[in-house]
């Protein structure tokens, strides 16, 4: 018995438990099965890019110790506004690799490296450069601002 298989990507909505903290497009196909005509099945694809996580342990060597300057998304995955930002965290780092290092710090994992920045609200994006912060935005904000804060550093 011989099946065909037609792919579709449908952007879908899921819980975060299931993405931790990634965006995911489900690819439908649909199965022509003699059988079963039109059955739809999903497979999880993941989309998004792989900005690095940093913890205590690494801090020093990937972001202060960098030759390049190192923008650090500070987030948590209970945070709505980072789940927004993250799509462009992701751009970012396509669009500067290799003139800049993109990480992030989950807050509620390393609440030290929180701590000795002074991080109050997330998400705070900050950049560095030679190991020192440079500068800081709060909130979920535009691509745009993102871009002119990291222009300025470069």
């Amino acid at each position: 018995m011989a099946f065909s298989t037609v792919p579709t990507t449908v952007a879908v909505s899921a819980p975060s438990s299931l993405l931790s903290d990634r965006r995911t497009s489900l690819s439908r196909s649909v199965i022509e099965d003699p059988r079963r005509v039109g059955r739809v099945v999903y497979e999880a694809q993941n989309t998004a890019v792989d900005v690095p996580a940093i913890k205590d342990e690494n801090w020093q060597s990937l972001v202060l110790d960098c030759e390049l300057p190192v923008l650090v998304e500070f987030w948590a995955p209970w945070c709505g506004p980072c789940r927004m930002i993250h799509p462009v965290i992701d751009e970012l780092s396509k669009q500067y690799a290799g003139k800049l290092k993109c990480y992030k710090v989950n807050t509620d994992e390393s609440p030290d490296i929180a701590t000795q920045y002074g991080i109050r609200s997330i998400p705070t994006v900050m950049i560095f450069k030679s190991g020192e912060k440079k500068d800081a935005v709060v909130g979920a904000v535009p691509k745009s601002t993102l871009t002119t804060c990291i222009d300025k550093i470069l």
